[in-house]
């Protein structure tokens, strides 16, 4: 499909650690064990050797080469080469509970949770293309109508995507009932927009409201954590918020942070783009929310 072939065309373009770790929950469980071996501590990979990676990772070499050529390398000397020069580039690193990413233990709590926060952000901002990016708004800014689709935690991003849009004028809306979301899809045809928000690109019933509005000629969306999942086969764009590389707590709260931060952004083009429109509209809704207030 034209999602597929676009991912390709920019896989090499993407920061190659952030890229494994949105993939491996579609890889195959020999090619899982070399992506967590690697992410796990990448500078380790840097000092092994191909015969070493196999000792400790349990993979076969051919295995090993095989990883490196789907990511769109040569084989493991040139995976390692681009493996060194993200690391000189982003300072991506695991960090813990202990360090933050510049090493240091005595960082607290709250300062490694912003630290994840801004480096989750950056990571995100690489990921995703400008063009596809453009391609997007674009697609929103001339539908008939936007429809939100996303249950669970990811319904939240969705109802306040539908809020900022319908802020600025734009017929948006979502459903939070997963029956009324399906009977949204139906009702989507040619000219109207399906957005799909999923942090896994795995949730059936996001997915599957996707394939029917895209069945029924609607532009399709999504925006999901995880690449190479269900939901970006039935997507025309597909958006990316960075995978958390940290199993913990704070891991959902960052996937919402860089979710809404793609939805800011297209938020201000769109805005920018109609700025009279933007203008009207936020004027209009300004003068009787004020009236609202207690003093």
């Amino acid at each position: 499909m034209r999602t597929d072939r676009l991912l390709k065309e920019e896989d090499a373009k993407r920061p190659l650690l952030v890229y494994m770790q949105g993939i491996l929950p579609s890889l195959n469980p020999t090619e899982r064990l070399i992506a967590e071996y690697v992410l796990q501590d990448p500078e380790r990979t840097l000092s092994s050797s191909i015969a070493e990676v196999r000792d400790r990772c349990g993979a076969s070499v051919g295995s090993i080469v095989g990883f490196c050529r789907s990511l769109g390398l040569k084989g493991f000397a040139e995976f390692k080469i681009a493996v060194a020069r993200e690391l000189a580039q982003s300072g991506f690193s695991g960090f813990g509970p202990e360090t933050d990413r510049n090493g240091a233990r005595d960082a607290s709590l709250f300062e490694k949770v912003f630290q994840f926060h801004a480096q989750s952000l950056l990571e995100t901002l690489q990921i995703n293309s400008q063009k596809t990016l453009n391609d997007a708004a674009l697609a929103i800014d001339r539908s008939r109508h936007i429809e939100l689709f996303a249950i669970g935690m990811s319904y939240p991003v969705a109802h306040l995507t539908s809020c900022k849009l319908r802020l600025i004028g734009l017929p948006a809306s979502a459903q939070a009932d997963s029956h009324m979301q399906i009977i949204a899809a139906t009702q989507l045809r040619k000219g109207d927009v399906a957005f799909g928000i999923s942090c896994s690109g795995a949730t059936r019933e996001v997915v599957h409201c996707l394939e029917i509005a895209q069945a029924r000629g609607a532009k399709t969306i999504c925006l999901t954590n995880s690449m190479k999942s269900p939901i970006t086969a039935c997507a025309d764009y597909a958006l990316f918020a960075t995978p958390s590389e940290i199993k913990y707590f704070q891991a959902p709260l960052a996937s919402r942070v860089t979710q809404l931060a793609l939805v800011d952004a297209l938020f201000v083009f769109l805005a920018q783009r109609h700025k009279d429109r933007t203008a009207a509209q936020l004027r209009n809704a300004g003068e009787e929310l004020l009236k609202r207030r207690l003093t």
